[in-house]
């Protein structure tokens, strides 16, 4: 069924202001439905009320108004430029929820506005915590023991009759927001109060906990005519109790058996089509770990941080798939822009592993509880693509910006084994980390997943890595063992690091290609990954292809900014992607790095070329290598990039713009000082400090109160103003 010419004018709702829980992603999805609308001559109405997303960037739509995303203004919006169809499902939870209102007042209906996607009697059978439970029961499918209540009272009762520990979880919240698991009646009180006066109908679900079975998730795609696919499955390293988006993920799914897979990605497919989902759809799913016992977590009817991940790991652009399906395509319709060839009907097969790393802010809330539970606390993610789990682990740790490149976190080289085991089995953004410490110290593969329920797959890969470095200790570097990191993940840097030795062999990475069809058919669009096959092995570089021998363009890199960080939003997004139009426009081939998901710059047709992978130097430069550009732009990927200009300028890379130098000098407080003194500019006195003692007697010597600024830092990150000693030497 082709386009409905009936839709000309629509209106697109952006989710505002970045919050935890609601980052990028929904900036990538609403950009992608803008240019999906445009390919068929739609035009486009944006309303958002964030400055720093691409989506509200004039190119995106014909006419933008950057308001509040609140009922009036949608209604004075509508009143004025009279769309004929509403957009719903890319702009998170706020564009559902104000879609809901619209639409459940009587306003579209007395407007002539359709809603496209997913219907109101979808969206509340998927969001209302009830009906979606009577949907499910209906349908054959398992939902874990829950209650609906809209009072405390009513929650107390139920978890007196399930027993605790249980799980509250409010209806149309974002992100898991205002619930958790409660382990006796004080804690229920509170967390139902909040998560009661949080959710829009005032409503919560009272659920069984089941923590420690496993958390599987499945993007699925269905159109009107009823067409379903999988495009891709994902499997939580974390057990069901830590919220995905705060989860290590994997994609495809590992640990399953086929029976299992088949029944889970079945059981989705029934799902989309009982709710009658036009457009993509994100079921969650409980599986037990030693039966096949399953249950449905939830479902998001719309696009969510999980959709860009699939996406990107995929290659299959869901927000551009579920864009079209809205405005009439069928699946068998719609091209997939990566082959050329093949149909958006023809589910995506992987011949790699994908591993997606939560980025939390705890590093500027220094005070706050790190532990993880239902509700997601990761205001972005990584994601690395590798041929092993343990490469795409490495890559994503790397890419975390968490400045480390192994599993050693050093802190916990000292930590008590009891605290290391509440890490692990009571889960903070460092459980990681506590399970490598307790391999380290002895404990088996077995007591491990007795403790935590995280999978034996999992922990034995990890103990692969630690079994590596123990090899490494030894000193003794050969090339059999210098191979064996690369094919790890290691970079040369820290594999000299670990075994004491100058590594003097020479490392050659080959890239390979993902094309959503497991190399069925060729793929037009260059979006690489790195991995490290020997040619023995019969390693070919996918990337040389395409770079050709002789280039009649000139290639320009780009760096992207990394994961989304309080301090570091999309704003650097927007501002990468500007560039690429530009250096694309005046008849450059450019390059994007990047390793953020949840972002326009790591669309697969952004740039010329795209590669997935870490902003470290090695990584970098291991491209730069293969691509010879003429220079890298650092500007536009905030201090991610910047960080990089010391590596790039010590290899004699060009970089567009400012110089190493000047860069240096502004981000150097000392050489900064310098500056200002040699320009005769005044500013406050100041010392650069590199010790506790010598900041004590700096801060003594200026007098209280001090300001506290460290170089090379983001927004003011570990900046403090110190009143007293005590102060200081925190």
């Amino acid at each position: 069924m082709p386009l409905n010419k009936d839709i000309k004018k629509v209106l697109v709702i952006g989710s505002g202001p970045i919050v935890i829980g609601q980052a990028a992603e929904f900036d990538y999805a609403g950009t992608q439905a803008c240019r999906a609308l445009r390919e068929d001559g739609i035009e486009i109405v944006l309303v958002n009320s964030n400055p720093a997303t691409i989506m509200t960037d004039k190119a995106m739509a014909d006419k933008i108004y950057i308001e509040p995303l609140n009922l009036t203004t949608i209604k004075r919006i509508i009143e004025k430029e009279k769309p004929d169809s509403i957009l719903s499902g890319f702009g998170g939870q706020t564009g559902l929820t104000l879609s809901m209102q619209l639409a459940k007042e009587g306003f579209l209906e007395s407007h002539n506005v359709r809603l496209l996607g997913a219907s109101p009697e979808t969206i509340d059978k998927a969001e209302d915590r009830q009906m979606f439970k009577d949907t499910m029961e209906k349908n054959g499918q398992p939902c874990i023991p829950s209650k609906v209540g809209t009072t405390v009272e009513d929650a107390e009762a139920f978890a007196l009759e399930i027993g605790y520990p249980v799980i509250i979880r409010p209806a149309f919240t974002l992100g898991g927001s205002g619930g958790g698991i409660v382990n006796n009646q004080e804690e229920l009180r509170e967390v139902a109060a909040n998560g009661l006066a949080l959710s829009p109908i005032t409503q919560i679900l009272v659920e069984k906990s089941i923590a420690g079975w496993k958390e599987i998730e499945f993007e699925v795609m269905r159109d009107s005519k009823g067409n379903t696919i999988t495009v891709c499955s994902m499997e939580n390293l974390d057990p069901v109790g830590v919220h995905t988006g705060d989860s290590i993920v994997i994609a495809p799914t590992v640990t399953l058996s086929d029976k299992e897979y088949q029944m889970l990605r079945s059981a989705a497919l029934k799902i989309i089509d009982e709710l009658g989902v036009e457009g993509g759809c994100n079921c969650q799913f409980a599986l037990h770990p030693t039966s096949f016992e399953y249950a449905v977590i939830e479902v998001n009817p719309r696009v969510s941080r999980s959709s860009a991940l699939a996406s990107k790991a995929t290659g299959y652009p869901i927000a551009k798939v579920a864009t079209k399906i809205a405005i009439g395509y069928t699946l068998d319709e719609i091209k997939n822009a990566v082959t050329g060839k093949t149909y958006a009907a023809f589910e995506p097969a992987l011949d790699y592993v994908v591993v997606k790393f939560p980025k939390w802010p705890f590093d500027k809330f220094v005070y706050a509880k790190r532990d993880l539970g239902t509700q997601m606390k990761a205001t972005g993610e990584v994601m690395s693509i590798a041929d092993t789990f343990e490469m795409a682990l490495m890559k994503a740790v790397r890419g975390a910006e968490i400045s480390l490149d192994t599993l050693n976190l050093p802190k916990f080289a000292t930590e008590s084994e009891e605290e290391l085991w509440h890490i692990a089995t009571h889960a903070t953004d460092e459980r990681l980390f506590a399970v490598y410490e307790l391999l380290k110290r002895g404990v088996s593969v077995e007591k491990m997943h007795q403790e935590t329920m995280i999978d034996c797959w999992f922990l034995s890969k990890i103990l692969n890595l630690l079994n590596y470095e123990r090899e490494l200790a030894k000193g003794q570097l050969t090339q059999e063992l210098y191979t064996q990191g690369k094919k790890l993940g290691y970079p040369d840097s820290t594999i000299a690091r670990l075994s004491g030795c100058e590594v003097k062999f020479q490392r050659k990475p080959t890239f390979k290609m993902v094309d959503t069809c497991a190399g069925e058919f060729a793929a037009h669009t260059p979006y690489f990954y790195a991995t490290y096959d020997t040619e023995e092995a019969g390693g070919e570089d996918e990337a040389l292809e395409f770079i050709g021998e002789n280039r009649e363009k000139q290639t320009v890199i780009v760096l992207g900014s990394g994961p989304i960080r309080i301090g570091q939003g999309f704003e650097f997004d927007y501002a990468s992607v500007h560039c690429v139009m530009s250096l694309r426009q005046l008849g450059y081939e450019v390059v994007i790095i990047n390793n953020n998901p949840e972002t326009v710059s790591t669309d697969f047709d952004t740039g010329d070329r795209l590669y997935f992978e870490p902003l470290s130097p090695e990584d970098v430069l291991d491209i730069i290598n293969i691509e010879k550009p003429i220079g890298v732009v650092v500007a536009f990927g905030g201090q991610t990039a910047i960080k990089l200009t010391k590596t790039l300028a010590a290899h004699n890379i060009p970089i567009l713009g400012s110089s190493a130098d000047t860069i240096d000098m502004a981000e150097d407080r000392e050489r900064f000082d310098e500056l200002l003194e040699r320009s005769g500019i005044k500013r406050p006195k100041g010392h650069t400090i590199m010790t506790t003692e010598e900041a004590l007697t700096a801060a003594r010597d200026l007098g209280y109160p001090v300001l506290m600024r460290p170089s090379y830092v983001l927004g003011g990150q570990n900046m403090i103003i110190a009143y007293c000693d005590e102060d200081i030497q925190e």
